[in-house]
């Protein structure tokens, strides 16, 4: 569901006229902000930098921010209206994640340089949901910790098992049990020093991001510690069919780690179904 309000957006003289491109760093806060006093017309890119990013202002990373940049200003590439979302208090305190519109702005745009919004699950995607999360606890291993990313399909691996998950937090189960909840960095570290894990996420739909936004936690040294053969990718079939081929995307704001996720993923789509789908950096 996505809910539209209305700001009040900056007249002509909210920009200097010798600015030619307005470049920020943040999440969906920023972007708010920014969508509240510079006139949508005017050219603007996000910079990813915030926990979560639902919004389509934003570049895929920061590097892909310089080069998008540089090519619009050089004339090669053109602007392409964009939405500003933004997560709805109301509705995450309900349980649900659902988000607002605030807005658009115009961003330069290249295929794969610029993220799309995020797109909301839709009811169908629930019955995948519970086919998905039936085969990940029949194979669960006893003694090993299973590190459960945000997502309703994530959520719907801990509903199976009967312990509770957090909508937009990172959460650890370990022989049916729940062992910590909305997890920081530090404790996952801490937790993968002592017994082995597993890291479950799934792709934010429409977006494609598997790692660096919304699940931070998961950061580059709890992925390199874990190993990414211990990596399962999780989505239901119809979700990676809306990418329309689109790879998926990791932004761990590491190199080395970001090439380490690259390649190809076996990722769970039902019940003993599985896809084998492409991640780049």
């Amino acid at each position: 569901m996505v809910e539209e309000t209305v700001e009040d957006r900056g007249g002509d003289d909210a920009v200097p006229e010798d600015v030619d491109l307005i470049l920020f760093a943040g999440g969906d806060g920023t972007a708010r902000d920014v969508c509240s006093v510079i006139p949508s017309q005017f050219p603007c890119l996000g910079i990813p930098a915030g926990v979560k990013i639902h919004s389509a202002v934003y570049a895929t990373n920061p590097t892909r921010a310089g080069e998008l940049a540089g090519t619009f200003l050089r004339g090669r590439a053109r602007l392409r209206e964009a939405e500003v979302l933004d997560l709805d208090e109301d509705a995450y305190r309900a349980g649900r994640i659902s988000t607002r519109l605030y807005g658009t702005l115009h961003v330069p745009y290249r295929p794969l340089w610029r993220q799309n919004q995020k797109a909301p699950s839709p009811a169908a995607e629930a019955r995948q949901a519970e086919a998905i999360a039936a085969d990940i606890v029949e194979q669960m291993q006893a003694g090993v910790a299973y590190i459960l990313g945000p997502g309703t399909t994530t959520r719907a691996i801990a509903r199976t098992l009967t312990v509770e998950k957090t909508l937009v937090g990172v959460d650890v189960v370990r022989d049916g049990q729940l062992v910590a909840k909305d997890v920081t960095q530090a404790q996952l570290l801490r937790l993968t020093e002592t017994m082995p894990a597993r890291i479950i996420v799934t792709p934010i739909g429409g977006q494609g991001f598997l790692f660096g936004r919304g699940n931070q936690q998961i950061g580059p040294d709890v992925i390199r510690r874990v190993g990414r053969e211990n990596i399962i990718v999780v989505s239901a079939p119809d979700k990676l069919r809306a990418l329309r081929l689109q790879p998926l995307l990791v932004d761990t704001g590491d190199a080395v780690a970001d090439g380490l996720l690259a390649g190809y993923f076996s990722v769970v789509t039902g019940y003993k179904e599985r896809m084998v789908y492409k991640v780049v950096s």
